[in-house]
């Protein structure tokens, strides 16, 4: 096998030492917030920044103890379809 795949499946992206996907929403998220209620309420940007730190610590968090975090959501929007079953049974089966 190539080094490439396993390093990629043994050590997942990291963004400022949290997962990747998490980390983004966080900032994509929160900075827009802060800039739209500094405009429109003036609020002190201060507050969104230690917000923005204190979500960014808690996703390190989560991503210490599950590493592969950004995968499983990405998995998670992949899998959460609504298929049509071909048989009568209860939850999704997958098939065409």
């Amino acid at each position: 096998m190539r080094d490439m795949i396993l390093k990629a499946v043994a050590q997942p992206p990291k963004l400022f030492w949290g997962p990747v996907l998490p980390t983004a929403i966080n900032f994509g998220v929160q900075v827009p917030m802060m800039f739209m209620a500094v405009g429109v309420a003036n609020v002190n940007p201060l507050f969104f920044v230690t917000t923005i730190i204190l979500v960014h610590v808690a996703i390190v968090a989560a991503g210490v103890k599950e590493p592969h975090l950004s995968t499983m959501i990405q998995a998670f929007g992949q899998t959460n379809k609504v298929s049509k079953n071909l048989y009568q049974e209860r939850g999704n089966k997958f098939e065409p």
